[in-house]
């Protein structure tokens, strides 16, 4: 049996079927470049598979060796790469600069952030594992351009006809290009080192050739734009680095604006975070001790049992610790279904995270419902779940040992959990005005009741909406 039959065999006992089989005959039968930096959410689309079990299927095909997870920061104007880390640990920058676009943005992990996987050498070698071995155009679909940008399969063609020259220069040569430079903007852009050089080219056409000078090395720099006539120019380019540089005089226009446009679904390190299996398989090794990395915008859901002391009282020990675990057991199946996961269980209530509010308010609508099939099933009608919602941004951190959250929002969404009576859901006004969950509400027949509440170590009164 061959090394990629045992690894593949390996992988069903943990993944599902359909998604072996899928990734299986990629890996078999694909182009190279279809095994770098793959899609999850795209590769799910193509395959006609379940996100949420294709994701796992790969986070467990990393641990197995087979698959290599990249961690990469793109710029969310250009879907450029400005850099790709192993690891959520390594990406310590608050901000990263796009040279492509001259600018910068706050590290979030909501969008900012993009989560795809290579097949490893030890499944299958590809051209990507030696960048070097690939030509201008597949170094910036495969290496510079993230998975969120819709590349068209005649990249070279599109290049050739919206740059004015491309090189491909080894290292310690220089290049001289004799060009001629049309009105408008034109960026020299050199995708190894994120060096970019803007060149405003207005005016009377320039009677004499003009002459530009720029050098490629490590250091990052960030410089003003040169204007030049239209006409021609001598462009010399020389290479400082170690290795090549693939240097290319784009022409920003229409047609550059729409290539750049062309996007699809990401998954986002937010969206990951939120993901059961790899909660599961990275709970310790997820983030550094005291790195902070921010999310405008997460979900939390908070939920307790009602009087679970008296549960305990009332049925013995054994009883209720079989109960107590297969609610667990249940909320954990309900939220890993609704694309959130369980953070973390406290004494008999759980904290768990979802992407959005809708995915968290349905989720807390079946394990309301859950509750009282288990309560019934097992004779123990007072089987009650107190829940609280809320929504906005954090900070993930590592606390304990593991991956965790930070903030005000954590706060206020436990306080919440603490306002609510049995059965019922207490969320916050945040939550009710998403456009998703009022839908999911209105489908339900269900109409939240407002109240306004003081909570503490909160200044002002917060709005809060009771789902019945």
């Amino acid at each position: 049996m061959s090394d990629i039959e045992t690894l593949f065999g390996l992988l069903r006992q943990s993944a599902d079927a359909d998604v072996v089989d899928l990734l299986e005959r990629r890996v078999r039968e694909a182009p190279d470049r279809a095994l770098n930096r793959m899609n999850a959410l795209d590769l799910a689309r193509e395959g006609g598979l379940d996100e949420e079990r294709l994701i796992a299927g790969l986070l467990h095909a990393v641990q197995l060796g087979m698959l290599e997870m990249t961690w990469a920061v793109m710029c969310p104007s250009c879907a450029g790469v400005l850099a790709a880390n192993k690891s959520l640990k390594t990406l310590t920058s608050p901000h990263y600069h796009c040279a492509f676009c001259a600018a910068g943005y706050e590290t979030t992990l909501d969008n900012l952030v993009e989560v795809t996987f290579t097949v490893s050498p030890r499944l299958r070698k590809i051209a990507a594992h030696n960048p070097d071995s690939l030509s201008v155009a597949e170094y910036y679909r495969q290496v510079f351009w993230s998975s969120a940008i819709d590349l068209p399969d005649d990249l070279d063609k599109v290049m050739r006809e919206l740059t004015l020259e491309t090189v491909d220069l080894p290292p310690g040569e220089r290049a001289i290009l004799s060009l001629n430079v049309p009105a408008g903007t034109i960026i020299v852009f050199e995708p190894v080192t994120h060096t970019a050089q803007f060149l405003e080219v207005k005016g009377e056409e320039a009677s004499e050739r003009q002459n530009l000078s720029l050098i490629f090395n490590k250091a990052e720099t960030h410089v003003n734009a040169v204007t030049l006539r239209p006409g021609p120019l001598r462009l010399t380019l020389d290479n400082r680095i170690d290795g090549r540089v693939l240097p290319a005089v784009w022409v920003a226009n229409q047609a550059l604006d729409a290539l750049l446009s062309r996007r699809k679904p990401a998954l986002t390190a937010k969206r990951l975070l939120t993901n059961q299996t790899f909660r599961d398989l990275y709970r310790t090794d997820t983030l550094a001790i005291g790195q902070r990395l921010k999310i405008l915008s997460l979900t939390f859901l908070f939920s307790d049992l009602k009087d679970s002391t008296q549960l305990y009282e009332n049925v013995g020990d054994l009883v209720a610790f079989d109960l107590v675990n297969e609610h667990f057991r249940l909320l954990q199946e309900i939220i890993a279904s609704e694309r959130g996961a369980v953070v973390k269980t406290i004494g008999d209530a759980v904290m768990a995270t979802f992407e959005t509010p809708d995915r968290a308010i349905a989720a807390a609508i079946r394990m309301r419902e859950a509750m009282s099939d288990l309560g019934a099933e097992r004779q123990r009608q007072g089987l009650l779940l107190k829940m609280g919602i809320h929504e906005g941004s954090c900070l993930a951190v590592t606390l304990n040992g593991q991956q965790d959250y930070f903030g005000q929002t954590v706060n206020i969404a436990s306080r919440v959990q603490g306002l609510a009576a049995s059965r019922s859901i207490v969320v916050t006004e945040q939550v009710v005005e998403n456009a998703e969950a009022r839908n999911l509400l209105a489908a339900g027949g269900l109409t939240p009741a407002r109240r306004s509440v003081a909570l503490s170590g909160i200044a002002d009164k917060v709005s809060v909406y009771e789902i019945p």
